[in-house]
C-alpha cells in the first residue's frame, strides 16, 4: 500500500494529465459494459419470444437520479420489444449497430487514455532519474568511496524502468479496475442479488493467492535488482580497465567472473518472472472454477420452479457474459499488485539513495567567502573514515601567496588533508579556518569558488577541448580559453589537433596523451583563476619530458597564488615555502627543503631514495 501511494504522489505532480487518463478510462469502462448489456433486451425480445413472455409496458420517468438508469433500461427494453414485434431483423440490425458504436467508443477512449498515459509514465520516469542524478551530484565523496558506482547506475536504469511499469499498474489498479468492478457488480446485483452474492463468496480465493505470490515476488525482485547493481559494476570496471585486462592476459578471468555474476542475475530474474507469471494462470484457473460454479447455481435458479420470475434465461446469459468481464479487472488488479510488489523493491532501492544523508550540510545564513587575505589554518584536525583514524591532531598554516607541500608514504593522509579544505569530507575534531572563518560555517559554493584543483588523474569529459577548459564556466570567452591554454603550455598541441579547440577528446580524454590531458586540467584551473590551488601529485604519472612541460605550466599557474601541493616526486616541491612530512596521519617533520635535509630524518631518507640530495 505504501508503494502505491508513493507512486501515485509522483503521478499526481501532473494532476491535469492524470485526471484526463482517469476520465478516459472511466468512459472506457462504461462503454465496455454498455456494449455487453445491450444484448440483454435483444435476447429477451427476439430469441425468447413465446406466448408466456411478459409484455413490457411503456415506462414513465418519476424523477430522481436513481430512477433515471432504471427508466433508461426499461425504455430500451420497451423499444426493443416494439421493434422486434414489428421487424425482428430490423431490431437485430439496430442492436448490432448499437453494440458496434459502443465498441468503437470503448476502444477510442481506451486509446486516448493510453496516449496520455504514455506521456505521463515517461514524465514520472524522467522525474525519478532527475532526482536520483541530482542527489548523486550532492552526495559526499565518502558515499562513492563506500558504494559501487555500477550499483548507482543500476538504480538509475533498471530500477527506474520498473517504476515506469508501476505508474501504469497503479493508475489502472486504483482508478480503472475498481470502477469496472463496481459498475459490473451494480448491474449483476440489479439482475440477481442471490446469484451475485454466491459469486462473491468464491472470489476471496483469488485474493489469497495474489497475496502469497506478491510477498514472495517482492523478496526475489529485490535480490535481482541488487545483483543487477553488481553486474553493472563488473561491466564498468572491466571496460574502464580494458588496457590492464588485455596487458595481463586476464580476459578469461574477467569473462569468467562476469559470467558467474550474470548467471546469478539470470537465475534470480527468472525466478521473479516465474513467480509473477504464475499469478495469471492461477487466477484464470480459479476464475474458471468460479464460473463453472456460477453456471451450476444459476442454472438451478432457472430450472427451479420457485426461481425469481424476473431472472430468466436472457438475464442469466447476460449475467455470465458480464461476470466473465468482471473477472478481467479482478485479474488486472491481481497482476497489478504483483507488479507493484516487484516495483516496491525498486522503489526501496531508489529511496535508499534519495534518503541518503548528504552529511556535508550547509548552515543557515552561511558566510560568503572572498579572496584569501591572510591564511588558511588547520587547527588540531582529526579525521576518521568510519572507525579508521586517518588524521591525528594535524595543525599548520597556509599563508597567503605561499606554497605548502605534503609528502610521505602512501596512506599517510596527504590526500585527505587536501580533500578536507573544499569540504569533500567534514572533520570530526578541530577546525579549518579561512581568514579566521570556520569553513563549516561558510557557503559551500563560495568556498569551492576560491579553490582550483589539479589531480593526479586528469578528469576530463567526452566533449570538445573548449568545453573541457571552460567546464563550470559556460560564459567564458574564446580569448579567455586560449589565454588559459597558453599559460598551461597547451595552446600548441591544441592548435595542431584536427579541429583545434572544437576537437572532441573522447571519453575521459582518451584521444590525448597523459601530458596533454594534464595540461588541459591545468588550463581549466587557470581559467577559473582561483586564489587557492590544490595540486594532488599532478606530475607523478608523466614521463620526464611531459613532466618538464607540465611542471612549467604548474609554475605558471602557482605564480602569486596560495598552493597546497601533494607530491611523491620530491624534486617538484623543493622550492616550497614549507614542507610537511606525514606518517600515519601525523606531521612528523616540517620545514624548508634545506632544513629537512640537514635534519637527516624521514625527508632526508626519502630524498636519498630518489637521488635528489643537494
Amino acid at each position: 500500500m505504501r508503494g502505491i501511494i508513493e507512486v501515485l504522489q509522483y503521478t499526481f505532480h501532473y494532476r491535469g494529465l492524470t485526471l484526463l487518463v482517469i476520465f478516459c478510462n472511466l468512459l472506457f469502462v462504461i462503454f465496455n459494459l454498455i456494449s455487453m448489456a445491450l444484448f440483454v433486451p435483444f435476447l429477451q425480445t427476439i430469441f425468447l419470444r413465446d406466448e408466456t413472455a411478459s409484455v413490457i409496458e411503456e415506462p414513465s420517468y418519476n424523477g430522481g437520479f436513481g430512477n433515471f438508469f432504471e427508466y433508461c433500461s426499461d425504455w430500451y427494453y420497451y423499444q426493443m420489444q416494439e421493434a422486434s414485434n414489428a421487424d425482428p431483423k430490423g431490431a437485430l440490425l439496430f442492436v448490432c449497430i448499437s453494440v458496434g458504436i459502443s465498441f468503437m467508443l470503448k476502444n477510442l477512449f481506451r486509446y486516448i487514455a493510453v496516449w496520455f498515459q504514455s506521456q505521463l509514465r515517461m514524465m514520472v520516469v524522467r522525474d525519478f532519474r532527475d532526482k536520483l542524478f541530482t542527489k548523486a551530484m550532492r552526495l559526499p565523496i565518502a558515499y562513492f568511496t563506500n558504494e559501487r558506482r555500477g550499483d548507482l547506475m543500476s538504480r538509475m536504469q533498471s530500477d527506474v524502468d520498473q517504476m515506469e511499469i508501476a505508474v501504469v499498474a497503479c493508475l489502472e489498479m486504483v482508478f480503472r479496475e475498481p470502477l469496472a468492478i463496481v459498475i459490473s457488480l451494480s448491474l449483476l446485483i440489479y439482475w440477481s442479488p442471490e446469484l451475485t452474492l454466491f459469486s462473491l463468496v468464491l472470489l476471496p480465493l483469488t485474493a489469497l493467492i495474489v497475496s502469497v505470490i506478491g510477498k514472495s515476488l517482492k523478496r526475489t525482485a529485490r535480490q535481482g535488482q541488487d545483483q543487477m547493481g553488481v553486474l553493472v559494476s563488473s561491466i564498468d570496471e572491466a571496460l574502464g580497465g580494458i588496457r590492464i585486462v588485455k596487458a595481463f592476459n586476464a580476459m578469461k578471468q574477467v569473462v569468467t567472473n562476469f559470467k558467474r555474476e550474470n548467471l546469478k542475475h539470470q537465475r534470480l530474474i527468472t525466478k521473479a518472472f516465474r513467480k509473477r507469471d504464475l499469478s495469471s494462470p492461477l487466477n484464470e484457473t480459479v476464475g474458471a472454477i468460479v464460473m463453472i460454479s456460477i453456471v451450476w447455481y444459476g442454472g438451478t435458479l432457472i430450472l427451479d420452479a420457485t426461481a425469481d420470475s424476473n431472472f430468466g434465461a436472457a438475464q442469466f446469459v447476460a449475467f455470465i457474459i458480464v461476470f466473465s468481464q468482471l473477472l478481467r479487472p479482478i485479474q488486472g488488479i491481481a497482476g497489478a499488485i504483483a507488479q507493484v510488489h516487484k516495483a516496491q523493491a525498486s522503489l526501496d532501492r531508489i529511496n535508499e539513495v534519495l534518503n541518503e544523508d548528504e552529511r556535508i550540510h550547509e548552515v543557515e545564513n552561511p558566510a560568503e567567502l572572498t579572496d584569501l587575505k591572510q591564511a588558511i589554518q588547520y587547527k588540531n584536525v582529526s579525521f576518521r573514515y568510519r572507525e579508521k583514524n586517518v588524521l591525528k591532531n594535524v595543525s599548520f598554516d597556509l599563508p597567503l601567496g605561499k606554497t605548502v607541500a605534503l609528502v610521505g608514504e602512501s596512506g599517510s593522509g596527504k590526500s585527505t588533508i587536501a580533500d578536507l579544505l573544499p569540504r569533500f569530507y567534514d572533520i570530526q575534531e578541530g577546525e579549518i579556518l579561512y581568514d579566521g572563518v570556520d569553513i563549516r560555517s561558510a557557503g559551500i559554493r563560495s568556498l569551492r569558488k576560491q579553490i582550483g584543483i589539479v589531480s593526479q588523474e586528469s578528469i576530463l569529459f567526452n566533449a570538445s577541448v573548449r568545453d573541457n577548459i571552460a567546464f563550470g564556466m559556460p560564459g567564458a570567452s574564446e580569448e579567455a580559453v586560449e589565454r588559459a591554454a597558453k599559460i598551461a603550455n597547451a595552446h600548441g598541441f591544441i592548435s595542431a589537433l584536427e579541429d583545434g579547440y572544437d576537437t572532441n577528446i573522447g571519453e575521459r580524454g582518451n584521444k590525448l596523451s597523459g601530458g596533454q590531458r594534464q595540461r588541459l586540467s591545468i588550463a581549466r584551473a587557470v581559467l577559473k583563476n582561483p586564489p587557492i590551488l590544490l595540486l594532488d601529485e599532478a606530475t607523478s604519472a608523466l614521463d620526464t619530458e611531459s613532466e618538464k612541460v607540465v611542471q612549467e605550466a604548474l609554475e605558471n599557474l602557482m605564480r602569486n597564488r596560495t598552493s597546497l601541493v601533494i607530491a611523491h616526486r620530491l624534486s617538484t616541491v623543493r622550492n616550497a615555502d614549507e614542507i610537511l612530512v606525514l606518517s600515519k596521519g601525523e606531521i612528523v617533520e616540517r620545514g624548508a627543503h634545506n632544513e629537512l635535509i640537514e635534519a637527516k630524518g624521514i625527508y632526508h631518507r626519502l630524498c636519498s631514495l630518489q637521488g635528489i640530495i643537494s
